[in-house]
């Protein structure tokens, strides 16, 4: 019964001077300091892999801040990127709208204001967390297979579906209040599965590589 690893990386700081919301629009890419952000999430890896730590698999999301912050990470650890769709942002309404009370008070968006509970405004909680945790579950296999018992991956993926994620490995309730996310740029949101062949919940924990750099960062719910 193998037991794998999988760290949820969240993407780097992305250059958004506009403020809007990004969601899966092409040729979104890291600012410099979301360059630095990666980097940092990149060396700590790394140190983990000097220090023992088997990290054996990259997955990322196909988007392009995602794909940018898996590069430093490929480079220090020796691993190509596999891309995997799972991973993605959630599609949302308000993609490429900066929004305000001025723009949410437009009658064009009320019905998709209706059930924040659900949410109506893009992809459901429960299908995020369902393609989420058959990406997770089939990369931390992956990770088994290639480096055996105790292996580990990394994923590159998005604030809210690795929360979401989270949220459900923990039990708790989906719906939430976007500014309590623990889930911050560059984080690593690690699920430690004890048997990859089994069902069963895994063990979380979570670490901030880049904290040292979110001084002064604009960081937008859901990006």
């Amino acid at each position: 019964m193998p037991s794998a690893t999988v760290h949820l990386l969240r993407h780097g700081e992305v250059h958004n001077p506009e403020h809007v919301v990004y969601g899966r629009l092409p040729d979104f890419h890291l600012s410099e300091k979301g360059a630095r952000m990666a980097e940092a999430a990149a060396a700590e890896l790394a140190r983990r892999v000097q220090g023992g730590e088997r990290i054996v698999h990259l997955a990322a999301s196909p988007l392009t801040r995602t794909r940018e912050t898996a590069a430093p990470v490929a480079r220090e650890l020796g691993l190509d990127v596999h891309t995997d769709e799972r991973l993605i942002e959630p599609a949302n309404h308000f993609e490429g709208l900066h929004v305000t009370g001025r723009e949410l008070a437009k009658p064009q968006h009320w019905p998709f204001m209706l059930n924040p509970l659900r949410p109506s405004w893009g992809e459901p909680y429960r299908s995020q967390v369902q393609r989420m945790t058959e990406a997770v579950r089939e990369i931390a296999r992956e990770a088994a297979r290639r480096g055996g018992d105790g292996a580990q991956a990394v994923a590159v993926s998005h604030q809210l579906p690795i929360w979401l994620t989270r949220l459900c490995a923990e039990g708790r309730p989906l719906p939430h209040d976007p500014r309590r996310r623990e889930c911050n740029l560059a984080s690593l949101t690690s699920l430690t599965f004890d048997d990859v062949d089994r069902p069963g919940v895994p063990g979380v924990s979570y670490s901030e590589p880049a904290a040292h750099l979110y001084s002064g960062v604009n960081q937008l719910p859901g990006s």
